[in-house]
């Protein structure tokens, strides 16, 4: 199955939003397992389509039939690479969380809180420039 070439402007912000919620969760409660389930939320929608993410299907499922007007759409490249960044960034902070080394954990785990929330609040997806930038 291949991935659409245009999505939902308000799916990654949701997804950016949501990896926010979660890391920050974490970050709060310092429970790096939250980090490390969020990882693999991405992960599986990443690797798996848009069928299996979960924060995908909660947009598509429970907010978008609510919201009224016409669905505006993006390319999906970039989201999709910003979201891989996220993933493999996560995974990282969970290898460091595991092998002893919380403090760049939660500097890498905060670092992704950041840009997801950048992301999800102004637009402004720093792993959408970087794809950009890459592919110009």
């Amino acid at each position: 199955m291949s991935a659409p070439a245009t999505v939902d402007v308000n799916v990654p912000r949701f997804n950016q939003a949501m990896v926010a919620a979660l890391v920050g969760a974490a970050f709060v409660l310092q429970w790096w397992p939250l980090v490390a389930i969020t990882a693999g939320i991405l992960a599986l929608t990443r690797f798996g389509g848009p069928r299996l993410g979960v924060f995908t299907q909660t947009y598509e499922r429970m907010i978008r039939p609510r919201m009224a007007g016409p669905i505006e759409h993006e390319a999906a490249a970039p989201p999709r690479f910003a979201q891989l960044l996220g993933t493999v960034f996560l995974g990282a902070a969970t290898v460091l969380f595991v092998f002893g080394w919380p403090v760049a954990a939660w500097a890498v785990a905060v670092a992704v809180f950041a840009l997801a929330m950048l992301a999800a609040t102004t637009r402004i997806c720093v792993g959408c420039i970087i794809y950009d930038r890459a592919v110009a």
